[in-house]
C-alpha cells in the first residue's frame, strides 16, 4: 500500500500578516478553490483579537460563506481554526464548519509573552482546557510547538526541551503534533536531526512540520524531513505568509508546489496534483499583488 503523506493548506498563515484586508468573499473563493483542487487540510481561519490580528476578524464570516459556497460533491476538508485563549476557543467551537482546533505552543519564553502574555504554567493550563474542551465536543486538535528548532532570543533552547513539551501533549491525550520552524532560519540537517532525535519519544503520535524557509534550501528541508520519518507538512501556496518576526521579507512559509515537487523526488504518490493547483495559485498571486507590502509600496 502507498505510504500516506498528510499536506496542510495554510492561507491563515500566509494571509494574517498583510498589511491591506482581503475582503471575505476574496478568502471564501480561495477556500473554494482549495477544497476543488482537492486539498483535505486547511489551515484556514483563527480566532484572535481583531485588535491585533484585523486580517482575521471575518472567520465567521469566512465560514458561513465557504459552508455555503461548497457544492455538494465536493467532500469538506477538516477546517483548522486558530486559538490563543478561551475566547478564541469558545468563538472556534461555535463555528459551523471549524473541525480541528489549533493551538500554537511557545517553548520560548520571550516569544509566548510578546504574542500571549502567557507564563508556561498558563499556557500549559489553555492546553489543558482546549483538548479538554475538543475531547467533549468531537473537535480534533493539533498544537504547535513554536519555536521547536531554536530562536534568536539567546534563551536556553535544546531537543531536550522540545522532548519534554512533546512528552507532556502526549501524556494530556493530544495525539497531533507539528515542530514549527518559527524564524525559518534552521538549515535542513538540522531540520532532520532534530526530527530524528524526538520522533521515538512519542511513538503513536502524529508528528509534523511547519517549515518556514528562504526558497533557496526549501525543498532540502522537506527531504530532511521526510527522510527522518516526518509524513505531515504545513506549507502555502507560492511561500505567501510566514513570521513577522523572522526580520527577512523572503523568509516565509515553504510552497506548497515546492512541498509536492520534493516528496514526488522521493516517489510519494500524492493526492494532490500539480496541474490542479494553477487555479490556486493565479489566486494567491492576486492577493499578493493587490494586498502585499510591495503592493501598498506602490
Amino acid at each position: 500500500m502507498p505510504e500516506t503523506v498528510t499536506i496542510i493548506e495554510c492561507p491563515r498563515d500566509a494571509w494574517q500578516g498583510l498589511p491591506e484586508i482581503i475582503p471575505a468573499d476574496v478568502k471564501i473563493a480561495y477556500l473554494l478553490k482549495l477544497a476543488a483542487a482537492g486539498f483535505k487540510h486547511v489551515d484556514a481561519v483563527s480566532f484572535v483579537s481583531p485588535t491585533h490580528v484585523k486580517q482575521m476578524a471575518d472567520s465567521e464570516e469566512v465560514m458561513k460563506g465557504f459552508l455555503a459556497g461548497l457544492p455538494a460533491r465536493t467532500p469538506r476538508p477538516e477546517i483548522i481554526g486558530i486559538v490563543v485563549n478561551k475566547q478564541g476557543l469558545d468563538r472556534a467551537l461555535a463555528t459551523p464548519g471549524v473541525t480541528t482546533i489549533g493551538y500554537p505552543y511557545s517553548i520560548s519564553a520571550y516569544f509566548r509573552r510578546a504574542n500571549a502574555n502567557m507564563s508556561r504554567g498558563e499556557s500549559r493550563a489553555l492546553v489543558e482546557e482546549i483538548r479538554k474542551a475538543t475531547k467533549a465536543s468531537g473537535h480534533g486538535l493539533v498544537v504547535y510547538i513554536s519555536m521547536a528548532f531554536g530562536n534568536p532570543y539567546e534563551e536556553p533552547w535544546g531537543a531536550e526541551i522540545v522532548e519534554d513539551a512533546l512528552v507532556w501533549l502526549k501524556d494530556i491525550g493530544v495525539r497531533s503534533v507539528s515542530l514549527a520552524d518559527t524564524v525559518g532560519t534552521t538549515p535542513p540537517e538540522y531540520v532532520g536531526a532534530l526530527y530524528n532525535t524526538v520522533k521515538d519519544c512519542v511513538a503513536g503520535l502524529e508528528l509534523g512540520v511547519h517549515l518556514h524557509s528562504h526558497a533557496q534550501g526549501a525543498a532540502e528541508k522537506v527531504l530532511a524531513a521526510y527522510d527522518a520519518g516526518c509524513r505531515r507538512f504545513d506549507g502555502a501556496l507560492t511561500g505567501l505568509g510566514g513570521c513577522p518576526f523572522a526580520g527577512d521579507e523572503l523568509v516565509g512559509n515553504i510552497a506548497t508546489e515546492t512541498i509536492l515537487a520534493a516528496l514526488a523526488s522521493r516517489g510519494v504518490d500524492m493526492e494532490i496534483r500539480l496541474e490542479a493547483l494553477a487555479p490556486c495559485i493565479a489566486l494567491t498571486e492576486e492577493i499578493r499583488a493587490k494586498y502585499s507590502h510591495a503592493a501598498q509600496a506602490q
